[in-house]
């Protein structure tokens, strides 16, 4: 794995804090599912297509760009646009053999560009957020004999079940 710069981490299934992103991501997704279906929650898994769709096709603030823009290198052209202007899609069938082929190494040139924009992106809204979490911590001193609250580990105030 060192061989290809791949950093192996041990993860814990079905642990919250282990995968942060698809954490954010599910409760997006909630969100759109719970505004789509309303009252009516037993008719969630008709709209999962529709709120998926929304999902990616909607603008993230880390990444700066949309996750379908992410995952195909271009804008999600809306159904819409399909039945009216056509005349793009028209347009762009019609290529010579060597014309797709330096078309399609520019359109993944353009694409890697954006996933490293997207990664340092997401990079400077960690730093920011996590400049807006320390700007809120107090800065606390102790000095020698002052009373702290300290946790005891041998004090058993919770049963077994409500353990962390």
């Amino acid at each position: 794995m060192q061989k290809y710069g791949v950093t192996h981490h041990l993860a814990t299934l079905y642990h919250p804090q282990t995968s942060g992103h698809v954490e954010v991501s599910n409760r997006g997704l909630k969100r759109i599912l719970e505004r789509a279906v309303g009252e009516n929650r037993a008719s969630w898994s008709d709209k999962l297509d529709d709120a998926l769709w929304a999902f990616c096709t909607a603008y993230k603030t880390p990444i700066e760009c949309t996750p379908y823009k992410l995952v195909y290198g271009k804008a999600c052209h809306l159904p819409v646009e399909l039945e009216h202007k056509a005349y793009w899609a028209l347009k762009h069938a019609n290529f010579d053999l060597k014309t797709v082929g330096d078309h399609r190494k520019v359109q993944i040139n353009k694409l890697n560009e954006l996933l490293d924009q997207a990664y340092e992106n997401s990079l400077i809204y960690k730093e920011k957020s996590k400049r807006l979490h320390d700007s809120k911590i107090k800065k606390r001193v102790f000095n020698i004999g002052d009373r702290v609250l300290l946790f005891n580990s041998r004090l058993k105030i919770f049963s077994g079940k409500l353990k962390s």
